[in-house]
């Protein structure tokens, strides 16, 4: 796992994370909280979902997933503020374990978006 990632996701100020997917039309953007984002692993990260469904068509059809995930208040390359491209392998769990496990602090998923990552980069 990233260790920059890591930084970013267990930091007590939250962010805005941003989930891109494609379609026929294009990319397709929908975006989260950082606080949401449970590391599972060092490869597998799980978002819950409350709606997403456009992002659940389009991964049935193409899984490729990007993550930006950002901060403001952990230290970057020289200043303070960094971010992390999230790339993989993405699905929809609408059942079992993942999703009760999730719904234990999010009572309100539909749904646990799952990410196998297979790239990171830090950006800034």
């Amino acid at each position: 796992m990233n260790p920059k990632l890591v930084q970013i996701l267990n930091h007590n100020v939250d962010s805005a994370a941003s989930i891109v997917t494609w379609n026929q039309e294009g990319p397709h953007l929908v975006n989260t909280w950082n606080s949401f984002i449970q590391i599972i692993n060092d490869t597998t990260l799980h978002i819950p979902a409350g709606g997403f469904n456009q992002t659940e068509k389009n991964l049935q059809k193409q899984p490729v997933i990007i993550l930006s995930i950002t901060s403001k208040a952990v230290q970057g390359f020289s200043n303070p503020g960094t971010g992390v491209v999230v790339e993989g392998v993405g699905r929809i769990i609408t059942d079992g374990v993942e999703l009760e496990s999730m719904r234990t602090k999010f009572p309100w998923a539909r749904a646990v978006l799952e990410v196998k990552i297979t790239n990171t980069t830090q950006t800034m």
